[in-house]
């Protein structure tokens, strides 16, 4: 799609000119250098500084922090003894506790992939461990993975089994009647179509693969349960999605449940008592109790969604409450092992039934941390719960009466990091996934080392960029989601709001989850903030000015097609947890020329600032002189141009 006029900015964003074609310089072998009979160059001796074993001595270490942890997807707990259990982690791998926390171990960190989306262990072999890689969430931030792994020694060593493709994994589920019949849940990509995508079988303990329920190209298995009492009774969740830059659509007519009383040979879409408008996400729960009490989560457009109950193993379904929230980052249900009348709803705050999901309450107890992604409920004793959320690991032994938060994981996910190099004592900020932007030493302050109490916060929400004055160090700039940015005073721990706002009678601005923050090398009191414009502050921040004009295409996004159509208001959670489309996500300014801006929007622009007019003058010349001497090898020309020329044949920066 072209730009509008409107967006024709070359009178003050001119492109620079396009470079010269740069042909390959024709060099003659250095013959005296050569090694007989080869013709060729001897290599330059390596420089012993650069050498692998200078730097053996070296490790990297963890600095921290881990007092808000990160987001925890996943448990695999030793059914003889809960101390011992894995914990799964969208962003930071597979971490191991054989003492119910109070030391871990990460046992995947030499695997190809930091994303987990799922974590089981053989029910008759708790030393066997299987990984799904790739968390199965929707939303912005979401890493990818490369498939299924197991580990037969408790996690020491990792053999990958396949499904390369899937990028994210839903469920691993074991047939209880035999440990190499196993069952994968593949999502496939979010951003695209294709990959290894639906519901998988093994029967060889993953040597190879089935794909036993195929739906498309858009449309993968994102959940999956047994009857236990016959574990040949399968349900399985279809899940059609798609992320953009632009958009999100959390649904679509492939969603459904799916039942299979064959193992999977053959399926029939399940549709009765279940609504009659395209699906979302939908999770799935069977009660242990009494397995033809199902339950599901299922997520739609308008109010028909909710929680559903089916009496009768799947077969048919009643909705027995309307909650439906936030599908594309939970989605989970939770059946108590002794009740199959109490459920558990994944949710920014969990939610809790006693009557088969009649009525939901908020699961009592205070919280330090929301966005809940996981319930592990001890069998033998129900009132010990393990949940993963944003905020790491906690654990409540009197039915969420109190609750116990593990602030010795160290996973929590950065977006961003900044260092202030001006000592005694550096210090290292980042702005991280939900839990805050946060500050600490780089340093060890302590025979102790670095330890929580020596971070602190400068910000909430989501973190993003921040910024250190050189001159003063006590001065940063942290960003949280859609523009919302201050200046911290870590002398006082003031913190002053200083986004910048639309002049009177000026359209709304539109930020980016993650808005370019630029300190000027030319001036420490002189930032740069973008929105769908460029504003200048030469005063840290108490005023701004706009230096630009609306720099994107300004493209409608509702008339970009999506997994091949166009899709209308009623479509599932769509833009949901997506920016405004039409906003910048680069911005720099060259260390050596002031003023010289370069910016890039994510509707694929890329803009630069006005050069002066000598300075296009000598480019234009620079760019004209040697075409008339191209033709001519090098070591004919004068020594000026032969070194012009090489200047000229050098990737332009």
């Amino acid at each position: 799609m072209h730009p509008s006029p409107r967006c024709s900015h070359a009178a003050s964003f001119p492109l620079p000119p396009a470079p010269l074609p740069r042909p390959p310089l024709r060099l003659a072998a250095k013959k005296p250098d050569s090694p007989a009979g080869t013709g060729k160059i001897d290599p330059k001796p390596a420089n012993p500084l650069l050498a692998s074993e200078t730097y053996a001595g070296l490790k990297l270490r963890s600095i921290g922090p881990a007092l808000f942890s990160g987001r925890v997807v996943g448990f695999a707990v030793d059914p003889r003894n809960r101390a011992h259990y894995y914990v799964a982690v969208a962003c930071g791998g597979v971490w191991k506790t054989t003492n119910a926390g109070v030391s871990w171990t990460p046992v995947f960190d030499d695997q190809g992939s930091y994303s987990i989306g799922y974590v089981a262990l053989d029910p008759k072999n708790p030393a066997t461990v299987w990984v799904g890689t790739g968390e199965n969430n929707s939303q912005r931030s979401v890493g990818y993975g490369d498939g299924v792994y197991k580990s037969i020694d408790a996690g020491k060593s990792w053999t990958r089994l396949g499904l390369e493709k899937s990028e994210h994994i839903g469920k691993i589920l074991f047939d209880p009647r035999d440990s190499n019949t196993v069952y994968v849940a593949a999502q496939g990509p979010l951003w695209g179509p294709g990959g290894d995508r639906g519901l998988y079988k093994t029967t060889d303990a993953g040597k190879t693969w089935k794909k036993i329920l195929n739906i498309s190209d858009d449309t993968g298995i994102t959940d999956v349960v047994l009857d236990p009492r016959n574990p040949d009774v399968l349900l399985a969740a279809s899940y059609q999605r798609r992320r953009h830059v632009w958009t999100l659509i959390n649904g679509g007519p492939e969603s459904a449940i799916h039942r299979s009383a064959d193992a999977g040979k053959t399926w029939t879409k399940i549709t009765t008592g279940l609504p009659k408008v395209d699906l979302g996400r939908i999770g799935l729960a069977i009660a242990p109790t009494n397995p033809d009490v199902v339950y599901a989560a299922v997520e739609t457009a308008d109010d028909k969604g909710g929680i559903f109950r089916s009496l009768d193993g799947g077969l048919t379904w009643e909705r027995r409450n309307p909650f439906d929230r936030g599908a594309m980052y939970y989605g989970h249900v939770v059946v108590d092992p002794k009740d199959d009348q109490r459920i558990y709803v994944m949710n920014v705050y969990i939610q809790v039934s006693d009557d088969g999901g009649k009525t939901l309450r908020r699961l009592g107890g205070r919280w330090a941390h929301v966005d809940n992604h996981t319930l592990w409920i001890d069998p033998k004793d129900t009132s010990y719960y393990l949940v993963g959320c944003d905020g790491g690991i906690y654990e409540s032994f009197d039915r969420a009466a109190n609750w116990r938060h593990h602030s010795n994981l160290p996973v929590t996910q950065f977006y961003d990091v900044a260092v202030d190099e001006s000592g005694p004592f550096y210090h290292v900020y980042g702005g991280t996934q939900d839990n805050n932007t946060l500050g600490g030493p780089a340093r060890t302050r302590s025979t102790h080392g670095i330890t929580n109490e020596d971070w602190f916060v400068l910000h909430g929400g989501d973190g993003f960029q921040c910024k250190v004055d050189p001159r003063d160090p006590n001065i940063v700039y942290a960003e949280a989601q859609y523009g919302d940015l201050v200046r911290f005073d870590r002398r006082t721990g003031e913190e002053v709001g200083i986004r910048p706002q639309p002049a009177p009678g000026e359209p709304p601005l539109r930020w980016n989850w993650d808005s370019p923050l630029l300190l000027s090398p030319h001036s420490p009191t002189r930032l740069y903030f973008a929105a769908n414009r460029i504003f200048r502050s030469d005063d840290r921040g108490n005023s701004w000015k706009p230096i630009s004009p609306d720099l994107s295409r300004q493209i409608d996004r509702d008339k970009l097609r999506v997994m091949n159509r166009l899709w209308g208001p009623d479509a599932v959670a769509k833009h949901q947890s997506t920016s405004l489309y039409g906003n910048l996500v680069a911005l720099t300014e060259s260390p050596k020329k002031e003023d010289l801006l370069y910016a890039g929007t994510d509707d694929g622009l890329i803009h630069v600032t006005p050069r002066r007019r000598q300075d296009l003058a000598q480019d234009r010349a620079l760019h004209r002189r040697p075409r008339a001497h191209l033709r001519q090898p090098p070591s004919r020309l004068p020594a000026r141009r032969r070194h012009r020329l090489r200047r000229l044949r050098q990737p332009q920066e």
